[in-house]
């Protein structure tokens, strides 16, 4: 059951409505609202990728305890069938959206659309804007929230474990993710940060995308160390890619190290395995829930926000302290 109607007032003073904003009183109406009426839309990047996946099962397990009824969509990883699937949220007429966008530009307008429609709505897991433009806490203002891992602080972290592989330095790939995802910039923004820091620089030899999947990491591997067989470190944007590209570094019989991010099943094993350096530990059955969790109270007057960013540790692995990271993907 839509509760939008009893929660007009509310909306009205995060000025997510304000076409709607008349004689409505806002205290009676969030007082006489009943949580377990609400209904959440779900616009997911891809249920067919882990991470995202992952993130759709925290997202049900909390409006499982809330009592919170949600209408997932599978954007498939398009952009086009993302705008569809939000068309069709907005024709359902839901009390919030939670937003995974599948590309950072296109989700701007996806947002705006939702705001026209008086449909409060959370970005889940990216950035909602250029990430060359706006800062990853500078929230889009449309939002009420981004809930998400730090992802600049997610990239210094790798960073720091491979000035601590080579503190000397040394030559330096990178294996980025797909284009439209503003992960891409922001996981690499701070990564050489700590090598400049401490006067020692990583060369960046090379850049490819990798797609997120091992397969096409493994390829873009193969490829920089054909060009670059002296190559001391890969650094691949997510622990998937980080698995494909240790494939074509034992393959090709290459010295360089490769660090992932993200926390996988496969990249803890890959840790343990010692074919993966490190990574940097996300939890996005953690992240569902905590986004779940973030509209619930925003709809529900608990704590209500406005553009907030909100986010959760996410530390560095090695070898040292595998175990304190329970992949959740």
């Amino acid at each position: 059951m839509n509760r939008r109607p009893l929660l007009a007032g509310l909306a009205c003073a995060m000025a997510f409505s304000l076409a709607a904003c008349g004689e409505v009183d806002s205290t009676d109406d969030a007082a006489a609202a009943d949580p377990s009426d609400l209904t959440i839309g779900v616009s997911n990047l891809g249920l067919s990728f882990p991470f995202p996946s992952a993130i759709g099962e925290g997202i049900k397990a909390r409006a499982d305890e809330l009592g919170v009824t949600i209408v997932e969509l599978d954007g498939q990883g398009e952009t086009e069938k993302q705008s569809n699937d939000v068309q069709d949220l907005i024709g359902q007429d839901p009390d919030g959206v939670l937003l995974l966008p599948v590309d950072s530009g296109v989700a701007v307008g996806l947002v705006d659309q939702l705001t026209e429609a008086g449909i409060p709505t959370v970005a889940v897991a990216s950035q909602v804007g250029d990430p060359s433009e706006r800062d990853l806490e500078d929230v889009y203002d449309e939002l009420v929230a981004l809930v998400t891992q730090d992802e600049l602080a997610a990239g210094r972290t790798a960073g720091e474990l491979a000035l601590e592989a080579l503190p000397e330095g040394g030559k330096l790939a990178v294996v980025e993710g797909a284009a439209g995802f503003a992960e891409v910039e922001l996981r690499f923004d701070e990564f050489l940060d700590p090598a400049e820091e401490a006067g020692v620089e990583f060369e960046v030899v090379a850049r490819q995308p990798g797609d997120w999947t091992a397969e096409g990491a493994q390829s873009a591997c193969q490829n920089m160390i054909s060009a670059n067989p002296d190559l001391d470190i890969v650094y691949a944007q997510s622990d998937d890619m980080a698995v494909g590209c240790a494939q074509a570094v034992q393959a090709a019989g290459a010295d360089a190290v490769v660090v992932g991010i993200g926390g996988s099943q496969l990249g803890i094993d890959g840790v343990r395995s010692g074919d993966i350096l490190g990574t940097v530990c996300f939890k996005p059955r953690d992240l569902g829930e905590l986004a779940m969790q973030t509209i619930y109270d925003h709809l529900t007057g608990a704590e209500e926000r406005e553009a907030e960013f909100v986010s959760y540790e996410t530390p560095a692995i090695t070898a040292d302290n595998v175990d304190d990271c329970d992949p959740q993907w």
